[in-house]
């Protein structure tokens, strides 16, 4: 099987990586830290509000099962991709919207894809989601992976 990666910022972690685990054509999800310049991060760090780091969740698919066009679909589904460094009752610039791309691309149908929802009126303010070239992935610490089904909670909601 062939994959490809897919890094994605929508507010809290762990209810992104869920819906990303539903998805037909993911073969896994780990969530991290990624966008910042402090060298291994931890979520304490993070929630610091000063590394620069988003939470992430890095996507692994199979192209000939899901397309990054269906990953896009389910990003702009999962967060409300117009409030500045914000998702419900998260704060800081480690709950941004950002999508990392990792190559030319997922860089021509993140920007594509943010356009054309944009323009369709979907939402009335503008949509503030950072698209940025991927960098290094700092897997978060155990206890955050698949936070929610290991509790047997059914996801994060944002309001």
């Amino acid at each position: 099987m062939k994959t490809e990666k897919a890094t994605f910022a929508a507010g809290c972690f762990w209810g992104v990586e869920m819906r990303f685990r539903q998805v037909d054509g993911v073969a896994s999800t780990a969530v991290g830290y990624s966008g910042g310049a402090h060298e291994n991060p931890t979520y304490k760090d993070v929630c610091s509000g000063r590394t620069g780091h988003a939470e992430v969740v890095e996507v692994v698919y199979d192209p000939e099962c899901t397309s990054y066009k269906r990953l896009l679909e389910v990003f702009w589904e999962s967060h409300d991709p117009t409030t500045l460094n914000r998702q419900g009752p998260d704060i800081g610039d480690q709950y941004r919207s950002a999508i990392f791309f990792h190559n030319p691309a997922q860089e021509a149908a993140a920007r594509a894809s943010r356009d054309a929802l944009g323009k369709s009126g979907r939402f009335s303010d503008p949509i503030v989601t950072e698209i940025t070239p991927a960098s290094t992935f700092h897997r978060a610490e155990d206890y955050h992976q698949q936070y929610l089904e290991k509790r047997g909670l059914a996801g994060c909601k944002i309001s």
